[in-house]
C-alpha cells in the first residue's frame, strides 16, 4: 500500500488497523518511531510531503482520525494506541502534529508524558477565540450541502496555503480533502468548543518545538506559538517566513533538516 503517488513504498505492516475504531495506520521507514497527528481534515495522507526524507530517519506512522470521536478523551486514546503500535517496544515516539492536531498532541502529552521523546506542534493552540466562529462554523456546516465544501476549499485556497505552495500540491490537497466527512468536521469543532488547556502548559515536560507561520490567515500562529513557548518549559519556536497555514504542503518546509538540528531528535539519526 502507497502513501505517495510518486511509489515510495510503505511498510509491510501498513494497513494495520487500530483496536477500538477502524482508521488504518500507514508506517514507512526506519529508526525511531515518529508519529504524525493530523489536523482537522483528519487525514494523515496530507504529510506525504515530508515522508521521504523522514523515512530515512525515522519510522514514520500516519493515521486518520476517528470521525465518530466526540471528545478528546476518545482521540487521546485512539492515538495512544497508534504510538503502541508505533513503538510496539514501548520507546517514546516523537509527535509531530498540526492545527487541531497540535490541540491533541498537547494533550496526548499532557495524559501520557512517557510516550512522548518530543513534540512538534505547527500552527496550533492551546485554546480556539474567538470561540463565536467556532460556533458559526458549525451552524454553516450542518446546513450546507455537503457537496459545496470542494468549492469553498478551492475559495479559500489562498487562506489555507501560501505562495510557497506550488498549485499542483494544492490540488493534491483538495483530492485527499475531498474524503473527510460532514460528521468528523463538526464532531472535531465541537472538540475545540471544550478545549482549554492555557493553565496546563507547564505542564508540558516532553522537550517541545512551536512552529508558527507568519502568513496563517486561518489562526494567529505567531501570536500562539509566542504565548505556548513562553509557558512550556525549555520550548523552542521556529516562525515560518512567507508561509501559511497549511505550510506542510510546501516543498521549501524541510522538517527533517529542523529535525537534524533539534537536540531531542539529532542524537537518533
Amino acid at each position: 500500500m502507497n502513501l505517495s503517488e510518486d511509489g515510495s513504498a510503505a511498510r509491510a505492516n501498513a494497513g494495520t488497523r487500530t483496536p477500538g475504531y477502524d482508521a488504518e495506520i500507514r508506517i514507512e521507514g526506519q529508526g525511531p518511531p515518529l508519529v504524525y497527528v493530523p489536523g482537522m481534515d483528519g487525514t494523515g495522507q496530507l504529510f506525504y510531503m515530508q515522508v521521504p526524507a523522514l523515512a530515512r530517519h525515522f519510522t514514520v506512522t500516519m493515521y486518520a482520525l476517528r470521525d465518530a470521536a466526540t471528545d478528546m478523551t476518545t482521540l487521546v486514546a485512539d492515538l495512544q494506541r497508534v504510538v503502541r503500535i508505533a513503538a510496539p517496544n514501548g520507546e517514546p515516539a516523537v509527535l509531530v502534529a498540526e492545527s487541531f492536531g497540535g490541540a491533541l498532541a498537547m494533550s496526548f502529552t499532557l495524559a501520557h508524558p512517557a510516550l512522548v521523546r518530543g513534540l512538534v506542534v505547527l500552527n496550533s493552540f492551546p485554546y480556539y477565540e474567538p470561540q463565536f466562529r467556532l460556533r458559526l462554523a458549525l451552524a454553516a456546516l450542518r446546513i450546507m450541502p455537503w457537496g459545496v465544501m470542494r468549492v469553498v476549499r478551492w475559495l479559500t485556497a489562498s487562506r489555507l496555503h501560501s505562495r510557497h505552495t506550488h498549485r499542483s500540491e494544492i490540488q493534491r490537497f483538495l483530492q485527499l480533502t475531498a474524503r473527510t466527512t460532514r460528521r468528523g468536521y463538526l464532531n472535531r469543532l465541537r472538540v475545540l468548543t471544550r478545549y482549554d488547556i492555557r493553565n496546563r502548559l507547564a505542564e508540558l515536560r516532553a522537550p517541545t518545538m512551536f512552529l508558527a507561520a507568519d502568513q496563517d490567515h486561518l489562526i494567529p500562529s505567531v501570536a500562539q506559538a509566542k504565548l505556548m513557548a513562553s509557558r512550556v518549559p525549555g520550548a523552542e519556536m521556529v516562525i515560518l517566513h512567507g508561509h501559511g497555514h497549511s505550510c506542510f504542503l510546501a516543498r521549501s518546509i524541510d522538517l527533517d533538516s529542523m529535525l537534524a538540528a533539534w537536540p531531542p531528535t539529532a542524537p537518533l539519526r
